[in-house]
């Protein structure tokens, strides 16, 4: 499955993303960093996208806290073990929402753009290389670390989306 990664959105929604972003990229200037800040931009554009867009109801502040944790649970924002580290209360807690309404949002989140820990495009970009997963792909009937497979078959993976890169 190939994500797009884009900024763009439908010019109805362009006001109501500018202010949306400006809720996550405060938020992951002060307590996350400037990767958390990018796939935010690109999980709010996704979700602006959709039809019918889950942002067109709700506050706003609620949907960017949703996004937020969605993104940290793909990332595991909370374990003690990963920089930037925040546990998921403290993170719902900074915005102002109750952790279960987070939760529940960030699960809505989730499945709209079909995003989980084996998805690379919703990954940090720091913690793709580490993350053996997202480099095992279907050959032949094997499944395979395709950075060992030959130069072609790496090229045919990355256009398809199955590998983040090619090495």
């Amino acid at each position: 499955m190939v994500v797009k990664k884009s900024t763009n959105v439908p010019k109805a929604f362009e006001d109501d993303y500018a202010s949306m972003i400006a809720i996550t990229d405060d938020f992951c200037e002060k307590h996350l960093n400037h990767e958390y800040l990018g796939l935010a931009r690109y999980a709010v554009a996704g979700l602006y996208r959709k039809r019918p867009t889950p942002l067109a109801s709700g506050k706003s502040q609620t949907w960017a806290c949703a996004i937020l944790y969605a993104l940290g649970q793909v990332n595991y924002l909370s374990d003690k073990s990963t920089s930037p580290y925040m546990a998921m209360a403290d993170l719902s807690g900074l915005f102002g929402i109750a952790s279960s309404t987070a939760g529940n949002k960030a699960k809505t989140v989730r499945e709209a753009l079909k995003m989980h820990q084996l998805v690379h495009d919703w990954m940090l970009p720091s913690l793709v290389a580490e993350n053996d997963t997202v480099w095992l792909i279907s050959f032949n009937g094997l499944i395979v670390d395709a950075r060992e497979l030959p130069l072609e078959v790496q090229e045919e993976a990355y256009a398809r989306g199955l590998i983040p890169y090619i090495e």
